[in-house]
């Protein structure tokens, strides 16, 4: 009875923590990438939640024709979307309409291998491509499960670990926007087989939920189809 009064307490601290917020589109990588996956360009497709979900795209381009893209375990999920072939200006981005919606944030869950890229820019567009802002420039990427940095490797048995997670707050000028792009963008060239890999990319207007009200969302949704 105490076991259940805890989750039904976890699940409403969720929900509340969660009313004022808009989850706009996110991707949970929730699909593998096809095995044996190379090139340049590479598009995962269109994000799985949010209220503006459809017509939105997560890509990644690399420099070198020989990057491979794959998806080992996330950030305590299935699924993390993976490149190697890293040079200098190599991204994911995803594309969102922001019309009708404002106070725009941005979250997502990055790391690395141990000759993988560690220092990334954020970029932002509302013209389609053609012109890119600096939200934040030079931030660094943790290797999962390195020692000293009291973080565990990416497992899908594993706990979600916030130490992963980039937030960038109340972005000027992505309110109101037919098209935006948001781009991670490798400020380092690596070996070609270091690799990066990212998941739970989300874009929100308003308040952004922390990432344990996030968590026990998730666990709000699971009891939910159990009940059911």
């Amino acid at each position: 009875m105490m076991k259940q009064f805890m989750v039904a307490a976890a699940i409403g601290f969720a929900v509340s923590a969660n009313a004022s917020a808009s989850l706009v589109a996110g991707w949970t990588i929730s699909t593998a990438v096809p095995a044996a996956t190379t090139g340049s360009n590479y598009t995962y497709g269109g994000a799985d939640q949010g209220d503006a979900a459809a017509g939105t795209v997560l890509s990644g381009f690399h420099a070198a024709a020989a990057a491979t893209w794959s998806s080992p375990s996330g950030n305590g999920s299935t699924f993390s979307l993976s490149s190697n072939n890293w040079a200098i200006g190599d991204y994911y981005q995803v594309s969102v309409s922001t019309t009708g919606y404002s106070d725009i944030s941005l979250t997502f869950d990055q790391t690395r291998s141990g000759t993988g890229p560690a220092t990334f820019d954020v970029l932002m567009s509302v013209d389609g491509g053609a012109n890119f802002t600096t939200l934040l420039a030079g931030y660094s990427v943790i290797q999962a499960g390195l020692a000293g940095s009291g973080t565990l490797s990416w497992s899908a048995a594993g706990a979600y670990q916030t130490a992963f997670t980039t937030t960038i707050l109340s972005i000027a000028g992505a309110s109101e926007q037919s098209s935006v792009i948001f781009r991670i963008s490798s400020a380092v060239a690596t070996a070609a087989a270091g690799t990066n890999r990212i998941d739970n990319i989300n874009v929100y207007s308003g308040p952004v939920p922390a990432p344990g009200a996030i968590a026990l969302l998730g666990l709000a949704g699971l009891a939910g189809r159990r009940r059911r």
